[in-house]
């Protein structure tokens, strides 16, 4: 999940932003917990993998 679009309910201001410490703590878990993939949003990481179906199936009629 991405972070950009969720709302404190603390502030009730974007976590983005940061504007409070809750803001903030709750900015750096979901950083940590992003792992390699976690800066990509769903519909980017459905596009790559309808990209690499694609290019195997390429690649098996070739070869």
């Amino acid at each position: 999940m991405t972070y950009d679009r969720l709302v404190c309910a603390n502030c009730a201001a974007p976590v983005s932003e940061g504007r409070c410490p809750v803001c903030r703590a709750s900015r750096e878990r979901l950083q940590q917990q992003g792992g390699l993939f976690g800066h990509f949003s769903p519909v980017v990481l459905a596009v790559l993998l309808i990209a690499l179906i694609a290019v195997a199936v390429l690649l098996r009629q070739v070869g």
